[in-house]
């Protein structure tokens, strides 16, 4: 949060409430000690969570307040320019300090007075936070809230702090608890792992507290999976592999695909709003952590000894949708993601066609990935780079020959849009003599590839296309 707004926001809740015992706790003070802006004000009262809300929201023109949730009694009052916001919460156990004792870790645990005055730090949150340390309010910090185990590694990413020893051992003893949560919960910490710069970091150390096993089940049974020769890695080393190569796309596209003009498309594709507060290149990290899901369950030797995974795209799919349906992510992601791994083998098999693609392969390529037709060529392009068996140099740069020129088409056919086929069906119906029906559904597609390729420009051209296509079926 800007300094204006952070002011702003200070200034509303000590006008409303300087004459009110109420403090500011949670993150708020640890960030303003670590020197960090935070948009997010957590304000704690001895009184009326409500009335508290909406003095400060007259106190703010143009704010609005709401109630959160009529199990806790906390209100939530947001500025008009949604610069910030503050969470009012009632005072639990009759006392700041229990109050204090039942929050999650000590560096969230430190209250400064709305009205003034040296914070009041009971646990030794300002040593901690000096010391760059993580630790659990108490002990029973875990069994009050099992979430907080997975908290404790988006608060190990996001501050850079590492948890003590008790408090690792703690949450190791807990994780499996995180089985109980639900799906919403789980989802809104795990997807800001996910899309942390450090995220691989934060796998790792999901795995050291297992959490991974409670929460991604399906990433963890990749571990020990063989694959074939071309592979260099089994499939959860591979996997993590991709979501490096991943990160490194969103963060310098033009390192990995070279200069030029794609550079600044991709880099505006990446940072696209999705859905769930995620981006289409947060998006790609999930992609890459499922693209191979189902191979665990896909596995087998062919009669010359090769490892195989026939039908993993397919299957990986369904279970994509599957474990985003479990932490309850938003239709749009669902199918995002599941597009994503439905066809992240697709370029892949067009390295044997003839080179340059011929244009109805490319319009067949665009057309079945549509509408993810730039992110999973994005995918298949980390798939390849983290590929590294036998052959593997031969195999990246015939990968890359035939990813950038098509990654150029699917950019154009976002900002373009799909071709149309120059006749409406019930004009095309009517001049070749035919019922509306898949006949003249499967003719219209002709036209759209067609048109495509090159073939015809004209509606005259069209029609005379679609009369020949019409008198060769059967």
């Amino acid at each position: 949060m800007s300094e204006t707004a952070s002011g702003n926001a200070l200034r509303a809740v000590r006008a409303a409430l300087g004459g009110t015992p109420a403090w500011l706790v949670g993150g708020a003070p640890r960030d303003r000690v670590l020197g960090r802006d935070t948009f997010d004000l957590d304000i704690v009262i001895d009184g009326s969570p409500a009335s508290a809300a909406r003095a400060i929201a007259r106190a703010a023109p143009g704010a609005a307040c709401f109630e959160l949730s009529e199990n806790f009694s906390g209100w939530r009052v947001v500025a008009r320019d949604r610069s910030w916001q503050v969470d009012v919460q009632p005072m639990r156990g009759g006392s700041l300090a229990v109050d204090l004792a039942l929050r999650d870790f000590t560096a969230g645990a430190i209250a400064e007075p709305i009205a003034g005055g040296d914070p009041i730090d009971p646990l030794g949150g300002l040593p901690d936070i000096a010391a760059r340390r993580l630790r659990m309010a108490s002990p029973r910090a875990f069994a009050d809230d099992p979430l907080r185990v997975l908290r404790l590694v988006r608060l190990a990413l996001d501050l850079g702090f590492d948890p003590d020893p008790d408090t690792s051992g703690a949450a190791l003893a807990a994780a499996p608890d995180l089985r109980r949560v639900s799906g919403e919960r789980v989802f809104m910490e795990l997807r800001q792992i996910v899309s942390s710069p450090r995220v691989l970091d934060g796998l790792s150390l999901m795995d050291t507290l297992g959490i991974t096993a409670a929460v991604l089940p399906e990433l963890d049974a990749l571990r020990g999976v063989q694959q074939s020769r071309y592979h260099h890695r089994d499939v959860h080393g591979h996997t993590l592999e991709v979501l490096e190569r991943v990160v490194a796309l969103q963060a310098d596209p033009g390192a990995v695909l070279g200069a030029g003009e794609l550079v600044g498309p991709i880099t505006a594709l990446l940072v696209e709003p999705l859905a769930d507060e995620l981006t289409r290149g947060d998006a790609l990290r999930w992609g890459a952590l499922l693209h191979d899901a189902a191979k665990p369950l896909t596995s087998a030797t062919a009669p010359d000894g090769r490892i195989t995974f026939l039908g993993h795209d397919a299957r990986g799919a369904e279970m994509a949708r599957s474990v985003l349906e479990r932490l309850r992510a938003s239709e749009r992601v669902r199918a995002h993601v599941a597009a994503l791994v439905r066809h992240h083998l697709r370029l892949g098999f067009l390295v044997h066609e003839s080179q340059p693609l011929a244009r109805r392969t490319v319009f067949a390529y665009l057309q079945a990935t549509s509408p993810v037709q730039a992110d999973v060529t994005l995918l298949s392009i980390a798939d390849r780079l983290a590929t590294r068996g036998e052959r593997a140099s031969e195999s990246i740069e015939t990968h890359m020959t035939l990813a950038r020129p098509m990654l150029a088409d699917a950019l154009l056919w976002r900002t373009d849009g799909a071709p149309q086929p120059l006749w409406r069906g019930d004009e095309l119906a009517a001049e070749l003599g035919i019922p509306t029906g898949p006949r003249l559904g499967e003719i219209l597609c002709e036209l759209t590839a067609a048109r495509y390729a090159g073939e015809i420009s004209t509606r005259e051209q069209a029609l005379t296309h679609a009369r020949a296509f019409l008198a060769a079926q059967p």
